[in-house]
């Protein structure tokens, strides 16, 4: 009797961690809980699958978002933010994340890690170049990289099977740059400024 209730207890555990690691699908996650506070949200910190922590007056990307190991949805936005830091990965279950108007200028080397993201919204920063494991994030279906100082897009970027939507709009980037990163991405509907009379 003792053993079956042991393998009863070891089945509900295996179905409950399981259950916290579960990928929403869109319509799903919008439903969630969106936790603003932080103090609501730190009361039962695995439960929290949705955190938007906008114009909170972060210098620096808030270690205190480590304790939320099942998010799913990320937002940042509005505060004072210049990188990401490569422990962002840490973060698997991670499918959209929203750090506009931040200031950002650096993505992590290894965001790539982030094999669950499908939703990137870095708008309104100052980043200069995407890095080369930016490829690597091959569930990517919407990238809004909207004015920025982008100078560099790597040839990685031709991996990005899932990629349906950028807009690469108020970015300088002359006419050859445009056509060599339409004919990477050529299933995604690509948004840019008219070409500009410059070299990179």
């Amino acid at each position: 009797m003792k053993r079956i209730l042991i393998l009863i207890l070891f089945s509900w555990l295996s179905n409950f961690c399981w259950a916290q690691t579960t990928l929403l699908d869109s319509i799903t996650l919008a439903t969630y809980q969106e936790y603003t506070d932080l103090g609501e949200a730190l009361k039962n910190p695995d439960d929290v699958i949705k955190l938007s922590l906008r114009k909170k007056k972060f210098k620096g990307f808030p270690s205190v978002v480590y304790k939320f190991k099942n998010l799913q949805y990320l937002d940042l936005s509005k505060n004072d933010i210049k990188e990401l830091p490569d422990s962002i990965v840490t973060f698997v279950n991670l499918q959209y994340l929203i750090i506009s108007k931040t200031g950002l200028e650096f993505l992590p080397k290894n965001i790539g890690g982030l094999k669950n993201l499908k939703f990137l919204n870095i708008n309104q920063n100052e980043v200069s170049v995407l890095p080369y494991s930016f490829g690597d994030l091959e569930n990517l279906e919407v990238a809004d990289l909207w004015s920025n100082n982008l100078e560099y897009f790597p040839e990685t970027m031709s991996k990005l099977k899932n990629l349906k939507w950028m807009d690469l709009r108020n970015i300088l980037i002359p006419q050859n740059h445009q056509d060599a990163i339409s004919a990477m991405l050529p299933d995604c509907t690509i948004f840019f400024s008219s070409p500009c009379n410059c070299s990179w």
